[in-house]
């Protein structure tokens, strides 16, 4: 069970608890007793699972709405009109601040606010798959109700989950592409590095454990080296080397067109998710 820390008093409530919803929970449940956090689901089975692993309270989305002073919207973009519907007169009964918290992929903080029918203070954050260890990158934007201590608090209910960057939400789609979908390009090369070293001999576990590693060391390499990604890539490409070859193979394929139109792709769908 993980021990409470000092926190702000901050109550937390999570309205749809899937993967990135319950990666929240886990993170924010290491900066916060499990007192102020309650989560709800579509599926209430799956609320109760993650409140009795936590631990937490589970509490319905009008009771979420009523109560929390950040209510984090965790449902898909399809689902939030209907559910800022359901939860509307919780909202408009409230006379206590509160903080909308919408992580819905292409929806503006104005929308958010005319689909909850209100201009309620709405900060809007983008996070990935790693937040659920604690490694995620998430983005966030604050709409023009949320004060610097509504937003400071939130982050540091959160910063279990990884690093937090500020973005301008004309940049969110776009950062989202990058940050929020990029997990899953990272996956795939992974797999793909894996399925060449099987090619070449090794167990299947190993090679994944070793490309695995070599992406996670790269990566901080470039965080904490502070070097341009171009100049760590020269010093590993020896002349006449076995890397420049690999690294000629991946241009013929046309690698890095590939991996930008992929975000690209990604950044323009997130535009048409309304």
């Amino acid at each position: 069970m993980i021990k409470d820390r000092v926190f702000s008093g901050a109550k937390l409530g999570f309205i749809g608890v899937g993967n990135m919803g319950g990666a929240l929970v886990r993170a924010a449940r290491k900066n916060t007793p499990s007192t102020a956090i309650c989560v709800a689901n579509r599926s209430p089975e799956k609320a109760k699972a993650l409140a009795d692993e936590i631990p937490c309270r589970v509490k319905s989305n009008a009771e979420i709405a009523a109560w929390a002073d950040y209510i984090v919207l965790g449902v898909k973009p399809q689902m939030m009109g209907a559910l800022l519907a359901e939860i509307g007169p919780e909202l408009s009964a409230r006379k206590d601040r509160f903080v909308l918290v919408s992580m819905a992929a292409g929806l503006s903080i104005a929308d958010i606010q005319e689909m909850a029918g209100g201009s309620y203070p709405v900060l809007r954050i983008m996070p990935n798959t790693p937040c659920s260890i604690g490694e995620g990158m998430a983005l966030y934007t604050s709409g023009p109700g949320v004060t610097g201590d509504e937003e400071r608090i939130f982050l540091e209910a959160m910063a279990g989950a990884g690093r937090f960057s500020p973005i301008p939400e004309a940049l969110m789609d776009a950062g989202s592409a990058v940050a929020g979908c990029g997990p899953a390009f990272v996956d795939l090369f992974v797999e793909a590095l894996a399925d060449g070293g099987v090619a070449c001999g090794l167990p299947r576990a190993q090679a994944l454990e070793f490309a695995a590693q070599m992406v996670l060391g790269a990566a901080r390499l470039i965080l904490e080296s502070g070097k341009h990604p171009g100049e760590l890539k020269d010093a590993v490409c020896s002349p006449g080397g076995s890397t420049i070859q690999g690294v000629r193979r991946l241009e013929e394929a046309g690698f890095r067109g590939a991996v930008m139109g992929a975000v690209i792709a990604a950044c323009e769908k997130n535009g048409n998710l309304k």
